[in-house]
């Protein structure tokens, strides 16, 4: 079964930035603490707990990312010409 969660526009740009930053942030960490220790399962590990905690951050929907929800018009009537 699929779950539908419902962010809005500005939602999904800051949960991108969110998750972009957290990923690379995580990735430099786990390879300077790698290159560091000299330690490829260290740097592994800190790389996947940094996916994880961004994920843990980005995929739920927390109410910040609806906080501008969309303004949509209203539905115009066209009067149609009789012939």
């Amino acid at each position: 079964m699929w779950f539908e969660w419902k962010i809005d526009f500005e939602g999904q740009k800051q949960a991108e930035l969110i998750s972009q930053v957290g990923i690379i942030l995580f990735a430099a960490i786990g390879f300077i603490a790698g290159f560091l220790l000299q330690n490829l399962i260290l740097a592994f590990q800190i790389f996947g707990g940094g996916i994880f905690l961004t994920s843990l951050f980005v995929l739920p929907p927390w109410s910040f990312y609806n906080q501008h929800p969309v303004q949509w018009l209203p539905p115009i009537q066209i009067e149609k010409d009789k012939p």
